[in-house]
């Protein structure tokens, strides 16, 4: 990773040249270690001919990275205004590979800068918005999506949460959502020490790959029936889902489960029979 990157000066200059210190609004912890940043890069496998996704990119330490490691093009999205002319510098080095996006990672649509090959989003996300970010990515319709993978940095607590097996305390509505659509497993942790500035807990990453074709439901039945169930979880589904306004009885029996089960024992499949039975439901009625 030598080269281009030889040419570019310490991170921890960049920052201090930039005045980029990080904001906790918007969730900004820098990763400063570049051998961590080319590892991280690296578990996105073979970048050659990929365009990459990345949000946050701060003052760019992963981004060298993927580029260094031969990413085809990375589409860097960045909300603070500070970090765009360290990126610029980046930028200079890898002409036309390196495309800098000012706006909320939110609200942004890249399909507009993709031009066909694989798409790959790496990224060390800010903490503030991961989650939601995630559940946006995993949401796309029409599915598979754009992406043909995402590496991405968590909490280790959500890392816990997106890939826990049912009957894990853990194993929640981020659990079916993500992987109704998805598989994902922990790559490996990160210890605080290596942002800056520290998080105060320890951080994942996280390999997230979008599932051909998985089971068929709809996406808001899904969201409606995990939020109804996980918002009362300790008790059984005969109670939990009567916010759905439906013959509980009837929708539970559909979906081939057992009343007296709780939310957190349930596996995606039955979920997703859930959502099939709502919709089934609300269709007769109509």
């Amino acid at each position: 990773m030598s080269g281009a990157l030889d040419k570019l000066p310490p991170l921890r200059e960049v920052i201090r040249q930039h005045g980029l210190v990080a904001k906790r609004s918007l969730g900004q912890n820098f990763l400063f270690d570049l051998n961590l940043a080319a590892r991280i890069a690296r578990a996105a496998g073979p970048l050659a001919g990929v365009t990459v996704f990345e949000v946050g990119p701060g003052p760019g330490g992963l981004t060298r990275a993927l580029l260094a490691l031969g990413a085809d093009r990375v589409i860097a999205v960045e909300r603070d205004q500070r970090a765009i002319a360290a990126l610029r510098e980046i930028a200079t080095l890898y002409p036309n590979r390196l495309d800098i996006v000012a706006a909320d990672a939110l609200s942004f649509d890249p399909m507009p800068y993709l031009a066909g090959g694989p798409v790959r989003i790496v990224a060390n996300l800010p903490y503030n918005v991961a989650t939601a970010l995630l559940v946006g990515w995993v949401a796309i319709e029409p599915w598979p999506p754009w992406y043909d993978a995402a590496v991405l940095m968590f909490q280790r607590e959500v890392a816990e949460r997106i890939v826990a097996a049912p009957g894990s305390k853990s194993y929640g509505r981020l659990s079916v959502l993500v992987q109704w659509r998805c598989q994902a497993r922990i790559l490996f942790d990160v210890n605080a020490a290596a942002f800056v500035p520290s998080p105060k807990v320890k951080s994942s990453l996280v390999r997230v790959v979008p599932r051909a074709a998985p089971l068929e439901c709809g996406r808001k039945d899904l969201e409606t029936v995990t939020q109804a169930a996980f918002g009362q979880r300790r008790k059984m589904l005969r109670q939990s889902l009567r916010s759905l306004g439906v013959n509980v009885s009837t929708l539970i029996a559909a979906a081939g489960l057992d009343q007296t089960a709780r939310a957190e024992d349930i596996p995606v499949a039955g979920f997703v029979a859930l959502a099939q039975a709502l919709a089934a439901t609300r269709l007769h009625k109509a």
